[in-house]
């Protein structure tokens, strides 16, 4: 099977209550630990690479990477996207390079200039033989070079989604409904304290999720920023020399209701950085003369691996759906 768009995916996802985990990658071992979860669960999954994995790892690289993912695991679909591009240039270059999906991030920018950016982004897409992902509203916190102070959020407005839509021909749509990048989600102003001491964040915005469901019936919305930030990790990277207070993510009893509605992609990446650092924060502590990367390496992707597959099984549903 080659690379496939999410189109088809996104259908399915749709009408079976469930979503695709849009999962970053920037290097062998995270793909690998994706891809053999996914395949093992019979999962379609959907790879994403940012511009600051491209910089970092080199876009040839990470592209032949996930091609022998396709490869070695030819019975589930495996997309290829572009996360938070942010000019038609980039985007281009990666549908070029042999991306089935792109996000254009315009959403910082005024609605008329997302439109104008979208639409050019959409209309090279589509000649080409690629989906597009757009954004209206924005998110707050950090990734890679995607930076939102806590304030600047905003909530997507849902009487614009379907002029949106309209007007660009965007094939999915991401929306603020108070996910946020990074491991820093809130601040603990923002949070209450449960019984264990333990942040809590405010509720996702589920009334604006529907209201958008309404004005877009069947279209496939993602959500951003949707790690959990697991404790049991942040306790794994502290208890190994680390210093994460306070970090806290999105509930995952909310995002399994969000892709039980018209949530059709879930982004997560910091649950994977904070598995794999804190198994190699604890590897290293627990074997002070190993030097050699495949040993850390190793249970470092054993960790994507679980995690991913906890993800796939208990906060998308996807699996059995290849």
């Amino acid at each position: 099977m080659a690379l496939v768009t999410t189109t088809e995916m996104f259908k399915k996802a749709y009408n079976g209550g469930y979503a695709i985990g849009a999962f970053n990658v920037n290097n062998m071992e995270i793909v690998q630990g994706i891809t053999e979860a996914a395949s093992e669960l019979k999962s379609p999954v959907i790879l994403q690479v940012s511009k600051g994995a491209r910089a970092y790892a080199n876009h040839k690289y990470l592209v032949k990477m996930v091609e022998a993912a396709v490869e070695e695991n030819p019975d589930i679909p495996i997309a290829l996207h572009l996360d938070h591009g942010d000019s038609f240039e980039l985007c281009k270059s990666c549908i070029d390079g042999g991306f089935t999906s792109v996000m254009i991030d315009a959403s910082s920018k005024p609605f008329a200039e997302n439109i104008e950016l979208t639409k050019k982004v959409v209309e090279y897409a589509h000649a080409h033989g690629a989906v597009v992902e757009a954004e209206l509203g924005t998110l707050a916190g950090i990734e890679d070079e995607v930076v939102v102070e806590a304030g600047h959020e905003s909530y997507t407005r849902p009487e614009e989604v379907q002029e949106f839509v309209d007007k660009t021909g965007c094939d999915s749509l991401a929306i603020a409904i108070g996910t946020s990048h990074g491991a820093y989600k809130f601040t603990a102003a923002q949070c209450t304290r449960n019984a264990d001491g333990i942040l809590v964040p405010p509720p996702l915005r589920f009334d604006v999720l529907e209201e958008c469901m309404k004005r877009l019936p069947g279209f496939p919305i993602v959500l951003h920023g949707s790690s959990s930030v697991p404790q049991e990790f942040v306790k794994m990277v502290n208890d190994f020399g680390g210093s994460m207070p306070d970090a806290v993510g999105i509930p995952e009893e909310q995002l399994r209701q969000a892709a039980k509605l018209a949530v059709c992609k879930i982004n997560i990446d910091s649950d994977i950085r904070l598995a794999m650092t804190g198994n190699i924060r604890k590897y290293f502590a627990e074997n002070p003369s190993h030097f050699d990367p495949r040993q850390y390496l190793k249970p470092a992707r054993q960790a994507v691996k679980d995690m991913v597959a906890h993800k796939i099984i208990n906060v998308l549903g996807s699996n059995g759906q290849a």
